[in-house]
Protein backbone atom coordinates (compact mmCIF):
# COMPACT_ATOMS: atom_id res chain seq x y z
CA UNK A 1 0.00 0.00 0.00
CA UNK A 2 1.04 3.63 -0.53
CA UNK A 3 2.92 5.07 2.41
CA UNK A 4 4.05 8.71 2.58
CA UNK A 5 7.76 9.47 2.97
CA UNK A 6 8.94 9.60 6.53
CA UNK A 7 10.41 12.67 8.17
CA UNK A 8 11.98 13.21 11.61
CA UNK A 9 8.56 13.72 13.19
CA UNK A 10 6.65 11.10 11.20
CA UNK A 11 5.08 11.08 7.76
CA UNK A 12 5.54 14.08 5.51
CA UNK A 13 2.77 14.95 3.09
CA UNK A 14 2.73 16.50 -0.33
CA UNK A 15 2.15 20.24 -0.14
CA UNK A 16 1.81 21.23 -3.77
CA UNK A 17 -1.47 22.95 -2.95
CA UNK A 18 -1.69 25.69 -0.35
CA UNK A 19 -5.30 25.99 0.65
CA UNK A 20 -5.30 29.66 1.69
CA UNK A 21 -2.36 31.97 2.30
CA UNK A 22 -4.12 34.07 4.95
CA UNK A 23 -7.57 34.75 6.41
CA UNK A 24 -8.00 37.66 4.00
CA UNK A 25 -7.08 35.37 1.10
CA UNK A 26 -9.73 32.92 2.33
CA UNK A 27 -12.30 35.72 2.45
CA UNK A 28 -11.50 36.84 -1.08
CA UNK A 29 -11.36 33.41 -2.69
CA UNK A 30 -14.46 32.11 -0.93
CA UNK A 31 -16.34 35.23 -2.07
CA UNK A 32 -15.19 34.55 -5.62
CA UNK A 33 -16.63 31.05 -5.20
CA UNK A 34 -19.97 32.54 -4.12
CA UNK A 35 -19.60 32.19 -0.33
CA UNK A 36 -19.54 35.35 1.79
CA UNK A 37 -17.52 34.37 4.87
CA UNK A 38 -17.43 36.44 8.03
CA UNK A 39 -14.03 37.00 9.71
CA UNK A 40 -14.38 34.02 12.07
CA UNK A 41 -15.28 31.65 9.22
CA UNK A 42 -12.46 32.90 6.99
CA UNK A 43 -9.91 32.64 9.79
CA UNK A 44 -10.98 29.12 10.76
CA UNK A 45 -10.96 27.97 7.12
CA UNK A 46 -7.43 29.33 6.73
CA UNK A 47 -6.27 27.59 9.91
CA UNK A 48 -7.84 24.28 8.91
CA UNK A 49 -5.68 24.29 5.79
CA UNK A 50 -2.56 25.72 7.38
CA UNK A 51 -2.59 23.36 10.38
CA UNK A 52 -3.97 20.41 8.39
CA UNK A 53 -6.63 19.81 11.00
CA UNK A 54 -10.24 18.75 10.39
CA UNK A 55 -12.85 21.48 10.76
CA UNK A 56 -16.04 20.74 12.71
CA UNK A 57 -18.81 23.17 11.72
CA UNK A 58 -21.84 23.10 13.98
CA UNK A 59 -25.12 24.99 13.87
CA UNK A 60 -28.77 24.78 12.87
CA UNK A 61 -29.77 23.40 9.49
CA UNK A 62 -29.55 25.79 6.58
CA UNK A 63 -26.88 28.23 7.76
CA UNK A 64 -24.23 27.33 5.17
CA UNK A 65 -22.23 24.54 6.80
CA UNK A 66 -22.27 22.18 3.83
CA UNK A 67 -21.91 25.05 1.40
CA UNK A 68 -18.68 26.09 3.13
CA UNK A 69 -17.03 22.79 2.22
CA UNK A 70 -18.28 23.07 -1.36
CA UNK A 71 -16.99 26.64 -1.56
CA UNK A 72 -13.54 25.61 -0.31
CA UNK A 73 -13.42 23.01 -3.08
CA UNK A 74 -14.48 25.55 -5.72
CA UNK A 75 -12.13 28.24 -4.43
CA UNK A 76 -9.07 25.98 -4.40
CA UNK A 77 -9.81 23.84 -7.44
CA UNK A 78 -9.96 20.70 -5.29
CA UNK A 79 -12.29 17.76 -5.81
CA UNK A 80 -15.09 17.23 -3.32
CA UNK A 81 -15.63 13.78 -1.76
CA UNK A 82 -18.79 13.64 0.33
CA UNK A 83 -19.92 11.18 2.98
CA UNK A 84 -23.58 11.79 3.77
CA UNK A 85 -24.21 10.46 7.25
CA UNK A 86 -27.43 8.80 8.38
CA UNK A 87 -28.68 6.51 11.11
CA UNK A 88 -27.40 3.00 10.45
CA UNK A 89 -24.31 4.08 8.49
CA UNK A 90 -21.61 1.43 8.91
CA UNK A 91 -18.03 0.71 7.90
CA UNK A 92 -19.06 -0.92 4.62
CA UNK A 93 -20.75 2.30 3.47
CA UNK A 94 -18.34 4.80 5.00
CA UNK A 95 -14.91 3.22 4.64
CA UNK A 96 -14.64 0.11 2.44
CA UNK A 97 -15.94 -3.38 1.82
CA UNK A 98 -14.81 -6.40 -0.13
CA UNK A 99 -16.44 -7.40 -3.39
CA UNK A 100 -17.64 -10.75 -2.09
CA UNK A 101 -19.29 -11.87 -5.33
CA UNK A 102 -16.11 -11.28 -7.27
CA UNK A 103 -14.06 -13.02 -4.59
CA UNK A 104 -16.38 -16.03 -4.72
CA UNK A 105 -15.99 -16.27 -8.49
CA UNK A 106 -12.22 -16.16 -8.12
CA UNK A 107 -12.32 -18.90 -5.47
CA UNK A 108 -14.47 -21.09 -7.70
CA UNK A 109 -12.12 -20.53 -10.63
CA UNK A 110 -9.09 -21.38 -8.51
CA UNK A 111 -10.55 -24.77 -7.56
CA UNK A 112 -9.60 -26.02 -11.02
CA UNK A 113 -5.98 -25.01 -10.39
CA UNK A 114 -3.43 -26.60 -8.12
CA UNK A 115 -3.22 -23.49 -5.96
CA UNK A 116 -3.25 -23.74 -2.18
CA UNK A 117 -5.82 -21.91 -0.05
CA UNK A 118 -3.07 -19.59 1.17
CA UNK A 119 -2.31 -18.54 -2.39
CA UNK A 120 -5.99 -18.06 -3.17
CA UNK A 121 -6.50 -16.08 0.04
CA UNK A 122 -3.65 -13.73 -0.83
CA UNK A 123 -5.03 -13.32 -4.33
CA UNK A 124 -8.58 -12.31 -3.36
CA UNK A 125 -7.58 -9.74 -0.73
CA UNK A 126 -6.01 -7.22 -3.10
CA UNK A 127 -6.98 -3.85 -4.56
CA UNK A 128 -8.78 -5.62 -7.37
CA UNK A 129 -11.46 -6.80 -4.94
CA UNK A 130 -11.61 -3.69 -2.74
CA UNK A 131 -14.64 -1.40 -2.97
CA UNK A 132 -13.60 1.98 -1.62
CA UNK A 133 -16.12 4.26 0.07
CA UNK A 134 -15.81 8.03 0.67
CA UNK A 135 -13.44 7.97 3.66
CA UNK A 136 -10.92 5.61 2.07
CA UNK A 137 -11.31 7.30 -1.32
CA UNK A 138 -10.33 10.67 0.14
CA UNK A 139 -7.34 9.19 1.98
CA UNK A 140 -5.99 7.44 -1.13
CA UNK A 141 -6.35 10.34 -3.54
CA UNK A 142 -3.15 12.04 -4.68
CA UNK A 143 -5.04 15.08 -5.96
CA UNK A 144 -6.16 17.97 -3.75
CA UNK A 145 -9.36 16.84 -2.04
CA UNK A 146 -11.99 18.32 0.24
CA UNK A 147 -13.60 15.58 2.34
CA UNK A 148 -17.08 16.55 3.53
CA UNK A 149 -18.50 14.38 6.33
CA UNK A 150 -22.01 15.79 6.34
CA UNK A 151 -24.42 15.70 9.30
CA UNK A 152 -22.16 13.52 11.43
CA UNK A 153 -24.55 13.87 14.37
CA UNK A 154 -27.08 11.66 12.53
CA UNK A 155 -24.85 8.59 12.80
CA UNK A 156 -24.63 6.17 15.71
CA UNK A 157 -21.98 6.90 18.32
CA UNK A 158 -20.04 3.81 17.21
CA UNK A 159 -19.35 5.39 13.82
CA UNK A 160 -17.25 8.05 15.49
CA UNK A 161 -14.73 5.31 16.23
CA UNK A 162 -14.22 4.90 12.48
CA UNK A 163 -13.39 8.58 12.24
CA UNK A 164 -10.80 8.79 14.99
CA UNK A 165 -7.93 7.15 13.09
CA UNK A 166 -8.64 9.28 10.05
CA UNK A 167 -9.03 12.55 11.95
CA UNK A 168 -5.87 12.07 14.03
CA UNK A 169 -3.43 10.29 11.70
CA UNK A 170 -5.07 10.54 8.27
CA UNK A 171 -4.73 6.82 7.78
CA UNK A 172 -6.93 3.75 7.55
CA UNK A 173 -6.05 0.26 8.70
CA UNK A 174 -7.33 -2.62 6.56
CA UNK A 175 -6.54 -5.91 8.34
CA UNK A 176 -5.93 -7.84 5.12
CA UNK A 177 -3.80 -5.15 3.47
CA UNK A 178 -2.21 -3.11 6.24
CA UNK A 179 -2.26 0.63 6.88
CA UNK A 180 -3.13 3.08 4.12
CA UNK A 181 -1.69 6.53 4.85
CA UNK A 182 -2.61 9.74 3.09
CA UNK A 183 -0.19 10.85 0.38
CA UNK A 184 -1.81 14.27 0.53
CA UNK A 185 -3.97 15.23 3.47
CA UNK A 186 -7.48 16.23 2.45
CA UNK A 187 -9.18 19.36 3.74
CA UNK A 188 -11.72 17.76 6.07
CA UNK A 189 -15.03 19.41 6.99
CA UNK A 190 -17.45 17.73 9.40
CA UNK A 191 -20.90 19.29 9.77
CA UNK A 192 -23.33 18.82 12.62
CA UNK A 193 -26.82 20.15 13.31
CA UNK A 194 -26.15 19.53 17.03
CA UNK A 195 -28.98 17.01 17.38
CA UNK A 196 -26.70 15.11 19.74
CA UNK A 197 -23.40 15.81 21.48
CA UNK A 198 -20.36 14.52 19.63
CA UNK A 199 -17.67 12.73 21.62
CA UNK A 200 -14.82 14.71 23.13
CA UNK A 201 -12.37 12.44 21.27
CA UNK A 202 -13.73 13.67 17.92
CA UNK A 203 -13.87 17.30 19.04
CA UNK A 204 -10.27 17.25 20.29
CA UNK A 205 -9.05 16.36 16.81
CA UNK A 206 -10.87 19.23 15.12
CA UNK A 207 -10.96 22.97 14.89
CA UNK A 208 -14.41 24.22 15.82
CA UNK A 209 -16.67 26.76 14.11
CA UNK A 210 -20.23 27.59 15.07
CA UNK A 211 -22.45 29.04 12.36
CA UNK A 212 -25.80 30.61 13.11
CA UNK A 213 -28.33 32.46 11.00
CA UNK A 214 -26.74 35.71 9.80
CA UNK A 215 -27.89 39.11 10.99
CA UNK A 216 -30.09 41.15 8.68
CA UNK A 217 -27.22 43.12 7.19
CA UNK A 218 -25.22 40.00 6.35
CA UNK A 219 -28.24 38.17 4.93
CA UNK A 220 -29.11 41.17 2.77
CA UNK A 221 -25.58 41.06 1.40
CA UNK A 222 -25.81 37.31 0.73
CA UNK A 223 -29.18 37.49 -1.02
CA UNK A 224 -28.13 40.51 -3.09
CA UNK A 225 -24.97 38.76 -4.23
CA UNK A 226 -26.87 35.61 -5.22
CA UNK A 227 -29.84 37.36 -6.84
CA UNK A 228 -28.47 40.70 -8.08
CA UNK A 229 -31.53 41.42 -10.27
CA UNK A 230 -33.88 41.79 -7.30
CA UNK A 231 -34.47 45.40 -6.25
CA UNK A 232 -32.74 46.44 -3.04
CA UNK A 233 -36.08 47.49 -1.53
CA UNK A 234 -37.55 44.02 -2.11
CA UNK A 235 -34.43 42.31 -0.76
CA UNK A 236 -34.78 44.34 2.43
CA UNK A 237 -38.46 43.35 2.69
CA UNK A 238 -37.56 39.70 2.15
CA UNK A 239 -34.82 39.71 4.79
CA UNK A 240 -37.17 41.38 7.28
CA UNK A 241 -39.88 38.79 6.56
CA UNK A 242 -37.41 35.91 6.98
CA UNK A 243 -36.31 37.38 10.30
CA UNK A 244 -39.92 37.51 11.50
CA UNK A 245 -40.45 33.89 10.45
CA UNK A 246 -37.33 32.75 12.30
CA UNK A 247 -38.59 34.40 15.47
CA UNK A 248 -41.58 32.05 15.45
CA UNK A 249 -41.49 28.60 17.03
CA UNK A 250 -41.35 26.57 13.82
CA UNK A 251 -40.45 22.98 13.08
CA UNK A 252 -37.95 24.22 10.49
CA UNK A 253 -36.90 27.85 10.26
CA UNK A 254 -36.11 29.23 6.79
CA UNK A 255 -32.53 28.55 5.73
CA UNK A 256 -30.25 30.94 3.89
CA UNK A 257 -30.69 28.85 0.76
CA UNK A 258 -34.46 29.21 1.09
CA UNK A 259 -34.09 32.98 1.42
CA UNK A 260 -32.21 32.93 -1.89
CA UNK A 261 -34.88 30.69 -3.43
CA UNK A 262 -37.54 33.13 -2.24
CA UNK A 263 -35.69 35.98 -3.91
CA UNK A 264 -35.54 34.03 -7.18
CA UNK A 265 -39.26 33.25 -6.83
CA UNK A 266 -40.06 36.96 -6.60
CA UNK A 267 -38.04 37.56 -9.77
CA UNK A 268 -39.90 34.76 -11.59
CA UNK A 269 -43.30 36.09 -10.48
CA UNK A 270 -42.28 39.70 -11.19
CA UNK A 271 -43.25 40.75 -7.67
CA UNK A 272 -41.99 44.25 -6.95
CA UNK A 273 -43.40 44.62 -3.45
CA UNK A 274 -43.31 41.86 -0.82
CA UNK A 275 -46.53 42.79 0.92
CA UNK A 276 -48.64 40.46 3.08
CA UNK A 277 -50.49 39.06 0.08
CA UNK A 278 -47.20 38.26 -1.70
CA UNK A 279 -45.80 36.64 1.43
CA UNK A 280 -48.89 34.46 1.88
CA UNK A 281 -48.92 33.36 -1.76
CA UNK A 282 -45.25 32.34 -1.78
CA UNK A 283 -44.91 31.02 1.76
CA UNK A 284 -44.34 27.46 0.52
CA UNK A 285 -40.95 28.46 -0.82
CA UNK A 286 -39.55 29.01 2.68
CA UNK A 287 -41.80 26.97 4.98
CA UNK A 288 -42.11 23.26 4.16
CA UNK A 289 -44.43 22.12 6.96
CA UNK A 290 -48.18 22.79 6.93
CA UNK A 291 -48.13 23.50 10.67
CA UNK A 292 -45.37 26.10 10.15
CA UNK A 293 -47.39 27.81 7.42
CA UNK A 294 -50.48 27.84 9.65
CA UNK A 295 -48.50 29.37 12.50
CA UNK A 296 -46.98 31.99 10.22
CA UNK A 297 -50.37 32.97 8.83
CA UNK A 298 -51.78 33.19 12.34
CA UNK A 299 -48.87 34.96 14.06
CA UNK A 300 -48.08 37.38 11.22
CA UNK A 301 -51.80 37.95 10.53
CA UNK A 302 -51.49 37.06 6.86
CA UNK A 303 -54.50 36.59 4.62
CA UNK A 304 -55.10 32.89 3.99
CA UNK A 305 -54.90 31.70 0.43
CA UNK A 306 -58.13 30.53 -1.09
Amino acid sequence: MTTPPQGPGGPTYAREVTWFSSPSDATTRLATAGYLADPATATTAFLAGALEKPLLVEGPAGVGKTELAKAVARATGADLVRLQCYEGLDEARALYEWNYKKQLLRIQASQTDDRTWSQTHDDIFTDEFLLTRPLLTAIRREEATVLLIDEVDKTDVEVEGLLLEILSDFQVTIPELGTVSAVRRPFVVLTSNATRELSEAVKRRCLYLHLDYPDAERELEIVSSQVPDLEEKVVAQLVAAVGRLRDLELKKAPSIAESVDWARTLIALEIGDLDEEAIASTLGVVLKHASDQDRAVRELKLARRA
